[in-house]
């Protein structure tokens, strides 16, 4: 199969499984890697092999990095010892379940735990196509939880795969995981220092976009190269960058930089759902040193090891937190445990466990074929289609259930932030415009559009209008109605030859920048 064909096909999956998921209200990724199984039977595509390579050095470093920028650091703050606990004592307590009831039902010790350091993490990917539409502090802990785990969890599955040739000791699982931490964040943090300095310097829209795509590779690259975890060098440059971007990046960068960015991560994270899904069927015709049955008996093992894990995880180490710490800020925060049934649950697999089983050695040192590859590609295909598929279709319901209290504070502070900074606009206009030198009809035009849009941001406040809408809103649905006219009326232009197509493309940007602010709440990503 071609590499062209196979794009071709991956692109009009995706195209297809997003469709169906919003016609009939399930979660896209679903839809996709039912399309991905379904594409893997076919005899073009039968024995795909993704390369693991592929997901682990090109795509992770990429989606992880626009979940850092788009995550909120407030929130991970404010959650940062539930997220350090479930990102690196829960991953450990996972593998050690999973190693353990494998090597119970008669798997070596090598191979359960290199299954129980493959199984581990949850996947960043499917929190963020999955879990959307709970609390801010609920997704923004998921979310934090596997930016992070993942480099806990490769950190075990590479002691494992380690431990298969030789012994390992105390003194060299403490370094690997030493260096892979501090490693790491050091590394991340030198990439953003030398970004910001790039970007202090360099004042193109399209070379800060450059700037913008280089930045997560060179963090991934850099922490490799001293033998850290990339994945923990990514998120804290985009962490960082996410602080100190409003501050540096121009307005036209920021825009054009968000734009690739989201597209970029629709079509990866899509892509990774339709071939997660036709390399779950190479993984079954793969199957060979053991029995089909058997192998489905430990991918069941397996998938019950994971999950209770982490219900048994999320249901009790609260309790020990809240015994050992009492303090009146912690007590506020606390939910009761019908409230943490969706994030117990949400705890899917996804590409970055099957590029890592994929990532297994064919050989070991000696030459020898290395014990129970197959059968850990198996397992770990059958895991991430469980959980995607019987947690992922059933989360809605389990939010349901949970009732979870409703989350108004982003529009709350959203509304505020635009009362302030009309505020500040209008307090700023008589200095700017004697700076500027203007005076008359241009300074008391502006003031009046500041005055009027303050006026409605206040009467917002006060309440809904009469038909249940924020006043504000009906300002915007207004600017927004004339938009679509000043728009035809310049297409109208082009077509009778009045204006050329670079004006037009020149007037239709500034009608789409203004279109893209009014419509941002409502097609928010969140």
């Amino acid at each position: 199969m071609l590499t062209l064909e196979l794009i071709v096909v991956v692109l009009l999956a995706l195209l297809a499984g997003t469709a169906l998921g919003r016609r009939f209200g399930v979660a896209p990724p679903l839809v996709l890697l039912v399309l991905g199984v379904g594409l893997g039977f076919l005899p073009a595509f039968r024995g795909l092999t993704v390369p693991p390579e592929l997901v682990l050095l090109v795509v992770l470093p990429a989606l992880l990095y626009w979940e850092s920028l788009t995550t909120s650091l407030r929130e991970i703050r404010a959650n940062l010892r539930v997220i350090v606990l479930s990102s690196v004592l829960l991953v450990v307590v996972t593998a050690g379940v999973v190693a353990v009831v494998l090597h119970a039902l008669g798997m070596p010790w090598g191979p359960a735990w290199i299954l129980g350091g493959v199984l581990a993490p949850t996947d960043a990917t499917a929190v963020a196509g999955v879990a959307r539409g709970m609390p801010r502090r609920t997704l923004t802990t998921l979310r934090a939880e596997s930016l992070v785990n993942d480099g806990t969890a490769l950190v075990i599955y590479a002691i494992a795969v380690h431990a298969v040739a030789e012994p390992v000791t105390g003194g060299y699982l403490a370094g690997r995981f030493t260096l892979s931490y501090l490693g790491g964040a050091a590394a991340g943090v030198a990439v953003w220092w030398l970004a910001v300095q790039l970007r202090e310097r360099v004042h193109e829209a399209i070379q800060q976009s450059v700037i913008s795509v280089l930045t997560p590779f060179a963090a991934f690259l850099l922490a490799e190269l001293v033998e850290a975890s990339g994945v923990l060098a990514v998120v804290v440059a985009g962490l960082l960058l996410s602080q100190s971007g409003p501050r540096l990046i121009p307005a036209a960068a920021r825009v054009q930089s968000q734009s690739f960015w989201a597209v970029v991560s629709h079509v990866l994270n899509g892509a990774l759902f339709v071939l997660v899904g036709m390399q779950l069927v190479t993984a079954a015709d793969g199957l060979t040193s053991a029995r089909l049955a058997e192998a489905l008996g430990w991918t069941a093992a397996a998938f019950g090891a994971v999950i209770g894990a982490r219900m048994l995880w999320f249901h009790t180490t609260p309790y020990l937190v809240r015994a050992l710490d009492r303090r009146p800020v912690q007590r506020t925060r606390r939910v009761s445990w019908r409230h943490r049934m969706p994030g117990a649950w949400a705890g899917f697999r996804g590409a970055v466990s099957l590029a890592a089983a994929l990532g297994v050695p064919e050989t070991t040192g000696d030459g020898a074929p290395f014990p129970g590859r197959d059968v850990i590609i198996f397992i770990t295909g059958g895991v991430i289609l469980a959980t995607l598929l019987i947690q992922g279709l059933t989360l809605p319901a389990v939010v349901r259930w949970a009732r979870l209290p409703a989350d108004d504070g982003v529009d709350s502070e959203r509304h505020h932030a635009e009362k302030v900074a009309t505020r500040a606009a209008l307090d700023a206009l008589p200095v700017e415009a004697e700076r500027l030198g203007l005076t008359g009809k241009v300074v008391a035009k502006l003031e009046a559009e500041y005055r009027m849009h303050a006026e409605a941001l206040a009467e917002a406040g006060d309440g809904p209008a009469d038909d249940g809408r924020p006043r504000e809103a009906d300002f915007d649905a207004l600017r927004l109605a004339v938009l679509a006219h000043k728009r035809a009326a310049v297409v109208r232009l082009r077509d009778e030859r009045t204006i050329d197509d670079i004006v037009l493309r020149e007037v239709q940007a500034q009608l789409d920048a203004e279109e893209v602010r009014l419509t941002r709440g409502a097609l928010s990503p969140e």
